[in-house]
């Protein structure tokens, strides 16, 4: 009778979690199937019930990129942001017209004595014959963040088929008959780098399958930016060679649509760990996304332009 008590309360306190704690690192076996499944703290799938952790990094890189939760007793929350990663190409010599600006085209916004400051959004309503800018006021924690009349400032402008980066004066702030500011004509235009797609910030846990066949997946990784056509995974170990195909699973909302998507992904590049035990990320092109898939990325991507990955401290 003893043994069986000792037996009924060892599972009960097994499966007797708390709804909204979070998983502790000891909690999670190692080489031992989940006797249930693990989620973020959105309530994303990150591990299913009987999945098998191999590493002790594959799970030290699960707590250092989720939250992770029994996905049985879980309550949702919401998700932190990443950090972006920036490189531009060499200056050219540009004009206003090159850029193809349109109006409501994503801009940011800084003053060129702050260097190390962020970008604020803000988009063009307007051309003048000069070439100057009308631009709606960009704004700093919810406020109009003020400009000075004679005021230099960098200006990173989100094209059609590039993204800018360029200098302007600051030629009026306006109230009437609606808030908008005037910038000069562009100067000192350079390319930052051309792309088939604009590529955004995001947090999203993707379950990946080594190879193009299979019903189960092998582990999680992180897509710290994503695109249209693909994005950049970060694991805990490199999934495979350049050329090489995973099956990978992850889930993209807005605001109106939220679609689970499942495919395979070609490996275009790799960059490894400069350590042991360093994660490696993989930049994914995924090539066989049906036209409701397509348009749940694009509709992703395009919610989220006020974040695109151009857009940080690091940008020179």
């Amino acid at each position: 009778m003893e043994n069986q008590a000792e037996a009924e309360a060892k599972a009960k306190a097994q499966t007797a979690a708390p709804t909204s704690a979070p998983l502790t690192l000891e909690a999670v076996p190692i080489a031992t199937p989940l006797a249930w499944p693990i989620a973020d703290s959105d309530g994303t799938l990150l591990f299913a019930a009987g999945t098998i952790l191999a590493t002790t990094d594959e799970r030290q890189f699960l707590f250092d990129n989720f939250h992770p939760h029994r996905g049985d007793l879980l309550d949702t929350a919401t998700q932190p942001q990443p950090q972006p990663d920036h490189r531009a190409a060499p200056p050219g010599k540009l004009t206003l017209n090159d850029m193809h600006l349109t109006i409501g085209a994503l801009i940011g916004i800084r003053s060129q004595l702050s260097s190390g400051a962020p970008m604020h959004p803000c988009r063009i309503i307007g051309f003048a014959p000069n070439h100057a800018l009308f631009v709606t006021p960009p704004l700093e924690d919810g406020r109009l963040l003020p400009l000075r009349l004679g005021e230099n400032i960098e200006v990173v402008a989100i094209a059609s088929h590039a993204v800018f980066r360029f200098v302007c004066t600051v030629e009026a702030v306006c109230r009437a008959p609606l808030d908008y500011v005037v910038l000069s004509k562009p100067g000192a235009i350079r390319r930052l780098r051309e792309r088939k797609s604009i590529r955004v910030h995001a947090h999203l846990a993707v379950r990946f399958g080594i190879g193009e066949t299979g019903d189960s997946y092998e582990g999680v990784g992180l897509a710290k930016s994503i695109s249209a056509l693909g994005m950049s995974l970060t694991a805990s170990w490199t999934l495979g060679a350049v050329g090489e195909r995973l099956r990978i699973a992850f889930c993209v909302k807005s605001a109106e649509l939220q679609t689970d998507i499942e495919t395979t992904a070609v490996i275009r590049n790799v960059q490894k760990g400069s350590a042991p035990g360093e994660p490696s990320t993989h930049g994914l092109e995924l090539d066989q996304l049906d036209a409701s898939q397509q348009m749940a990325m694009k509709v992703f991507v395009f919610d989220r332009q006020d974040d695109v990955q151009y857009w940080s401290n690091g940008l020179k």
